[in-house]
């Protein structure tokens, strides 16, 4: 018998010692997200690997599962209690060490293995901790799956069995990067910003693009798991800003940063203007739409409205599906439709047969915006951006709101707007409704606003663009807020227009 996991237990006590704590709300719609040592421990942590073993058994699938762990102080022993307990519910384990969550995934493939467990919090600050898990490879858990492992797991509803095993694959990291670089070196001579934030990224990212033929300008590389510049999270402003200002200074063509776990890329162009990603979807869209007609392409709700409304993009045949925000849902989405790729704002890309895999790599990101240059030799990365119809978009803006009441909240905004339809927002009147995830809000100009639940953190997100101007931007964004603040639950945006 295991215990029964705690939602709540007093650090530096005998009961924290003796029993799991898992605090429930980490169970979140895609992956699983904890402050450590606060809403979960390790004993919590291998109950959570009991729970991953029992589900996949359960699913039917394989019981061969490959492993890493981020660049933070204590992700290599969260990871090592992760494995105890997934090994004592019969999972062979295959450990690939310090990885970018791509490369684990690149591991199901490369080591055949059907699921995966890759311990990391992605970008969120120091202090958290998360696992991204899958049985299907390339896909990652969904609503589905992490509603199943939470009622295992908080039941202590665990299958143990024999059969668990543990292998350490060395040097795996040089098989994930001969398999980035087995392609044509660039042509062109490309001076390129890799920007770490200090994170995993740093230990792999430079080297693939000094191995495609860029010359390299290292920006915050070596790995330190206190971040002490900034968050290696490529949607943050001050991350964004450091690139564009080592990109003024050295004269690079394009600057990339990298996020903490090296599924995301984030993009500044020669002129040391930062693009946000939606927009970078649409370049690289524009640009495989020509080398495949009549693509297909899957962006998220936050995304630009641009992907439905180019003409380039509608010349070539591309078609575009709007979907729910979140790697695992687009993801899944790409997968069903057979697109060519996904784009989510906030930098997950996922790039289908025959440019990638179908998950999200932020390595591979960088390499397609390198070939993307490489195609077009007479035009820089800003000639290629101004080429992109303009709008104003605002970055993705968090505010505050505890994950217990979070979906509520928004489910009052949805209804909210839902009861203005036909009215006028922000001086226009609301032409459409988006519900697919929280609800975009569509006027008659183009001009929309978001309000959805993050999916990983305590937070309501809210994106705001205008093809007309930035003023309407601004007066949706007022809007937007107006309505969403009428709720007391709701704090500080993390950043603002």
């Amino acid at each position: 018998m295991f215990p029964k996991p705690q939602v709540a237990l007093v650090p530096n006590t005998y009961e924290y010692e003796s029993f799991p704590l898992v605090k429930p709300t980490g169970f979140r719609e895609y992956d699983a997200r904890w402050l450590f040592e606060k809403e979960i421990n390790l004993m919590g942590v291998q109950a959570l690997g009991m729970g991953i073993g029992t589900l996949i058994h359960e699913m039917g699938v394989r019981p061969d599962l490959v492993t890493g762990h981020d660049f933070r102080g204590y992700s290599s022993s969260i990871k090592y209690a992760l494995i105890s307990g997934m090994m004592a519910a019969g999972l062979r384990v295959k450990d690939i060490g310090l990885a970018l969550s791509p490369m684990a995934y690149f591991g199901q493939f490369e080591l055949d293995c059907p699921a995966v467990a890759m311990v990391t919090a992605s970008h969120n600050d120091n202090g958290w901790t998360g696992v991204k898990m899958g049985a299907n490879r390339p896909l990652t858990f969904g609503p589905e799956e992490m509603g199943r492992l939470k009622d295992i797991v908080m039941n202590a509803a665990f299958t143990l069995r024999e059969g668990g095993s543990y292998q350490f694959v060395e040097d795996f990291r040089d098989r994930y990067i001969t398999d980035l670089t087995n392609r044509p070196k660039l042509k062109r001579k490309l001076k390129v910003v890799a920007a770490c934030g200090n994170g995993t990224a740093g230990a792999f990212a430079p080297q693939v693009l000094e191995m495609i033929g860029c010359e390299v300008i290292p920006l915050d590389t070596n790995l330190d798991h206190t971040f002490p510049r900034y968050n290696p999270n490529p949607e943050d402003m001050k991350m964004l800003h450091a690139i564009a200002d080592k990109v003024r200074e050295t004269g690079a063509d394009v600057g990339l940063g990298f996020d903490g776990d090296g599924d995301r890329c984030g993009v500044v162009d020669n002129n040391g203007d930062e693009i946000f990603a939606d927009k970078i979807g649409v370049m690289l869209a524009r640009d495989l739409s020509k080398l495949h007609p009549n693509a297909t392409f899957v962006v998220d709700v936050k995304s630009t409205g641009v992907f439905a409304t180019d003409p380039e993009l509608r010349a070539q045949g591309a078609k575009t599906d709007y979907w729910k925000t979140g790697h695992s849902y687009i993801k899944r989405r790409v997968n069903e439709l057979s697109a060519l790729a996904g784009f989510e704002k906030s930098g997950h890309f996922f790039f289908n047969k025959p440019v990638g895999r179908g998950y999200d790599d932020g390595v591979l990101t960088a390499i397609a915006v390198c070939e993307m240059l490489d195609r077009n030799p007479g035009k820089s990365m800003a000639d290629l951006y101004s080429a992109v119809p303009k709008t104003w978009g605002s970055p993705t803006m968090a505010a505050k709101c505890a994950d217990e009441v979070k979906y509520e909240v928004v489910d009052r905004v949805v209804k909210r707007f839902t009861g203005l339809k036909g009215e006028k927002v922000g001086g226009h009147a609301i032409t459409d409704l988006i519900t697919v995830n929280g609800v975009r809000v569509v006027t008659d100009d183009g001009t929309w606003g978001l309000v959805r639940a993050s999916s990983n953190k305590p937070e309501i997100v809210v994106v705001v663009e205008s093809p007309v101007s930035e003023a309407r931007m601004r007066e949706m964004f007022k809007a937007v807020d107006a309505v969403l603040h009428e709720n007391p639950e709701v704090g500080a945006y993390n950043q603002t227009i």
